[in-house]
């Protein structure tokens, strides 16, 4: 595998926070029952689409594996518009310490887990070694 690597040195790309009642929506959403939690979730998604946490935090209450891997591979393309619409052009990192960050970096770690749970190891590897060049630090699983 040939192994791309970031060339900026410390440039780094801050995503601009979610709106207040997107945020708000989300931390109800994921406070509702859990037989609930899912379709609140979704109705969060449907409105605010591009609001990458809340597309992660669908392919983590996802029904099956399939299902993980279609909300997580939207929030990771989502993701990419939102960094391109920030200035990001390949080379820069995209630190989770940085709150609005983390839900495209948990989307694209939810899409190396449901990559692998369907059978999809070239992509889970390609994005595993994506997330270590945005942010070294951030959490992979084993």
């Amino acid at each position: 595998m040939t192994e791309v690597r970031l060339t900026s040195g410390s440039h780094e790309i801050l995503l601009p926070t979610e709106p207040d009642d997107a945020l708000r929506a989300l931390v109800d959403a994921l406070a509702t029952p859990v037989e609930h939690r899912r379709d609140a979730v979704s109705a969060v998604v449907a409105r605010w689409p591009t609001f990458l946490d809340a597309w992660a935090s669908l392919a983590a209450l996802a029904r099956d594996d399939v299902e993980a891997y279609a909300a997580a591979r939207v929030g990771y393309h989502r993701g990419l518009d939102r960094l391109r619409q920030n200035g990001w052009r390949g080379t820069a990192f995209v630190p989770g310490r940085h709150e609005p960050n983390r839900g495209f970096l948990r989307s694209l770690t939810a899409l190396v887990v449901a990559a692998e749970a369907i059978g999809e190891r070239d992509e889970a590897e390609r994005c595993r070694l994506f997330v270590r060049q945005l942010d070294p630090a951030w959490p992979l699983p084993a």
